[in-house]
């Protein structure tokens, strides 16, 4: 299927009512968006398969929904630095973000250095990728052993005072997901919960709050990674 292809059936799809409703509901203020939902772009993927020359002409099209399903087409065999700086500069709503981060970046190689980096970052939805990255990383790697997300935690320390919205609910999700790791994990999380509220700082305490509430209740289940025996 082509460029010219796709973007016909993406117009067949569209509804501008979908623009609204996604920017009242969800909070994603698109530019140039047609109105088409991520399960239908998924459907629409699983005729066309992983693409990655056409991956990119479609995220080079200007059309929102162009860039969404570029995150789903990409073979993330074919990533390199280059691509992902080209793609994290543009990113402006948080779904495009995270699909990115879950579907490519966190279950490929890139994912611990581009954590780093991008955590250092001072554009938002840069600074979210590297939180969104490790959170989708944590249910990712079901082999990677405590220490490696440990390393992260005076990362996500320091990131607790960020106040921007898109910022601090990733840094929440990444510490809850690290959490919901294995029950040692669980602790780790919940002690830094603590460091969190000793820090005094409004955003720092309304993520260790909300972390609390889902680590802590007796519902909670862990994943119990990692499994000594991984069968994919």
């Amino acid at each position: 299927m082509t460029r010219e292809q796709v973007l016909a059936r993406l117009y067949e799809l569209a509804d501008t009512e979908k623009v609204a409703y996604k920017e009242k509901k969800f909070g994603v203020v698109a530019q140039n968006a047609l109105g088409v939902y991520l399960k239908d772009l998924k459907a629409l993927a699983k005729e066309i398969g992983k693409n990655s020359p056409l991956a990119l002409e479609l995220f080079d099209s200007g059309i929102y929904e162009g860039r969404l399903f570029c995150s789903i087409l990409y073979d993330k065999r074919d990533l390199t630095n280059d691509v992902l700086e080209k793609w994290v500069v543009t990113f402006d709503t948080w779904e495009i973000c995270d699909s990115f981060c879950m579907g490519l970046v966190a279950k490929s190689p890139f994912a611990m250095p581009k954590i780093k980096e991008w955590a250092t970052r001072e554009a938002e939805f840069e600074k979210r990728a590297a939180f969104a990255t490790l959170a989708a990383y944590c249910m990712a790697d079901k082999k990677a052993e405590n220490k490696v997300f440990e390393q992260f935690f005076p990362m996500i320390k320091s990131a607790a005072k960020d106040e921007r919205n898109f910022v601090k609910k990733a840094v929440n999700w990444a510490l809850r997901n690290i959490g919901k790791r294995n029950p040692d994990l669980r602790k780790s999380a919940i002690a830094l919960c603590d460091e969190l509220l000793a820090m005094q700082h409004k955003t720092a305490t309304w993520i260790a709050k909300d972390a609390l509430r889902e680590l802590t209740k007796n519902t909670s289940r862990s994943m119990d990674y990692p499994r000594t025996i991984y069968r994919p």
